[in-house]
């Protein structure tokens, strides 16, 4: 009995941690999908085209990083509440594995897109782990 109800968990653990990578995905993508409806780029970009982003970066001011700030903070927010809610166990290490898969996604995406210091920090020290730990608190409440 014992043993099933371990499986059990686990499995549900384990949908627990993929519902709310693609969850926050999905929240992460639909803000940025609205993004320049609400900010505008800069004339010429396109958001689509990583060269395009890329070369036109510099043109950026500080109001064009609110959206992906906010989409990336909300994805990580709603991803590891997910995660963490349907946890059997452990519900910070579901939590904080969402923050850390998302801040990596960051980084990685700050770096080929050539992300300006100061906003990319900003968006790494606050965007991730911050709201993983929110998440978690909104779960335990």
């Amino acid at each position: 009995m014992r043993l099933q109800y371990n499986m059990k968990s686990k499995i549900q653990n384990i949908i627990g941690l993929v519902l709310g990578l693609i969850i926050g995905s999905m929240v992460n993508m639909s803000i940025i999908s609205i993004s320049n409806n609400l900010i505008p780029l800069p004339a010429g970009i396109d958001p689509e085209d990583v060269n395009s982003l890329r070369n036109n970066i510099h043109l950026f001011q500080p109001k064009n990083y609110v959206m992906p700030f906010l989409a990336h903070a909300l994805g990580t927010l709603s991803g590891a509440y997910i995660a963490a809610k349907i946890a059997t166990v452990k519900k910070n290490l579901f939590a904080y594995t969402v923050g850390v898969f998302f801040l990596i996604g960051g980084i990685f995406a700050a770096n080929m897109i050539g992300t300006p210091l100061i906003p990319s920090a900003v968006d790494i020290i606050f965007a991730y782990i911050p709201m993983a730990w929110i998440a978690l608190k909104l779960v335990r409440n």
